[in-house]
């Protein structure tokens, strides 16, 4: 990219998505756990815009919630006049800029950064033209707007296909609606839009007409079609996500993790997974999750929000939740699940166990069906557990409570109170044997049964 990078950016997201069927605004519906609006965000924070204005109409307050502290303005739409309509809302909040403008969708979340640049550069260049406009050609081109070429890569008309001729409409090449012009000439012809159209609305590819009538030329870039996918349906939303889970596996694996099943593995949008990670199938990865080098994840766990350590083992069926960090040489086995807890290195927790707000020294012991009892109903409160201790099968440890290091607890214990390093702690009732008392109460429960 040039080094020209002064541009602002306006990202419609007024449309009231009525397809999606949803109280949730559309923009905000989630692929690989992130809002499709903050995945647009993150891509031209990337690429450092001066200025950002979203466009709300319906549902403003639930997108102002969603992009609070992320330096951006909002301009309402109140009433929906189409996409020439809703970029002029945004004049006053760019009033007295006079640069280079990115026109983006908050529901067509993952054009590249390094396409944004390239609007831009074509914009800025010598003899720049009035208009860029970014197309593709997506392999079944359903209802996007055509553009018709001229000379190189010179646009000679644009149609939205409820306005188009069946000759234009064989035309392969689509509209995604993305543009890049500069402030005074784009606020100046979007003054000049008419609504004389099927659907009565103020188109803003019509400026390409208007800037060609002042000999100012409109041209295209031409992206992947994945960038240029919008979301308008539940359907639309299923297969975006897809294509972006399989994307992402492929980037997974060249950069050296293993996948044993691609398909049945789901990323989150910040998922890091080091070298020689291994991956079991039916494995999901929830936001905020860093996996070192070596560790190996079985199948059918569930991971979110926490740091897995190198050579760290984990499942199968096991969940992480958010807070939790696992050192080097970990182990976490089948049908466990850990929340804020903090396992040492080369701690065992193997089997049937739920430890939450914890921590775990290095090289402890955690049997199976212990349970940290950390809610009373009221407040949450800590386990601390030492290092080398063991803790014996079906043990519950009532917080707050500490067992030192290298210390025992007998299986089957209830821990109320602290207990010190190297101690054996064991709290269950004395056990009692009746002779023949199993006989007998069969016996009496027949000839009940028989009454």
């Amino acid at each position: 990219m040039s080094d020209q990078r002064r541009f602002a950016v306006v990202i419609l997201a007024a449309g009231q998505g009525t397809r999606m069927r949803s109280d949730t605004h559309k923009v905000l519906h989630p692929i690989a756990s992130r809002p499709l609006l903050l995945h647009l965000l993150d891509r031209v924070d990337g690429l450092g815009a001066e200025k950002r204005v979203v466009v709300v109409g319906k549902g403003r307050e639930q997108v102002e919630a969603a992009i609070a502290g992320r330096d951006t303005t909002t301009a309402l739409q109140s009433e929906q006049k189409g996409t020439g309509h809703a970029v002029q809302q945004a004049a006053e909040a760019l009033s007295g800029y006079d640069g280079p403008v990115l026109i983006l969708y908050g529901d067509t979340p993952f054009v590249e950064t390094e396409t944004l640049g390239r609007m831009l550069d074509r914009l800025n260049g010598d003899g720049g033209p009035g208009v860029v406009v970014l197309a593709s050609t997506p392999p079944d081109p359903l209802k996007y707007g055509r553009i018709i070429l001229g000379d190189g890569d010179r646009i000679a008309k644009m149609v939205e296909y409820k306005d188009a001729t069946d000759e234009e409409r064989a035309v392969r090449l689509c509209n995604s609606g993305m543009m890049a012009v500069r402030a005074n000439d784009l606020f100046r012809w979007l003054d000049r839009v008419g609504n004389d159209n099927a659907a009565g609305e103020y188109y803003l590819p019509d400026i390409v007409n208007i800037a060609a009538a002042e000999g100012r030329d409109a041209v295209v870039i031409e992206g992947d079609p994945y960038e240029t996918a919008g979301v308008n349906s539940r359907a639309e939303l299923a297969h975006l996500e897809l294509e972006w889970q399989r994307r992402r596996r492929e980037q997974v694996l060249d950069e050296g993790a293993t996948l044993i099943d691609p398909e049945s593995v789901w990323f989150a949008y910040d998922t890091k997974l080091g070298r020689d990670v291994t991956v079991e199938p039916h494995v999901v990865f929830g936001p905020g999750v860093q996996v070192a080098d070596g560790a190996t994840i079985h199948a059918f766990s569930h991971i979110e929000g926490a740091v897995i350590g190198a050579k760290a083992s984990i499942g199968p069926f096991a969940r992480i939740r958010p807070g939790t960090q696992l050192a080097d040489n970990t182990k976490v086995g089948n049908f466990v699940e850990l929340k804020k807890a903090n396992i040492g290195e080369g701690a065992k927790v193997n089997h049937l166990s739920y430890v939450g707000d914890a921590s775990v020294g290095a090289k402890a012991n955690i049997g199976a069906g212990t349970i940290t009892c950390n809610y009373d109903g009221f407040g949450k409160y800590r386990t601390v557990i030492g290092a080398g201790a063991f803790i014996g099968s079906n043990t519950a440890l009532v917080a707050p409570v500490s067992v030192g290091d290298g210390a025992v607890i007998g299986a089957g214990s209830v821990i109320t109170e602290d207990v010190e390093a190297d101690a054996l702690a064991v709290e269950r009732s004395e056990q009692k044997g009746i002779a023949g008392w199993a006989k007998r109460f069969r016996e009496r429960m027949t000839r009940k049964a028989a009454e």
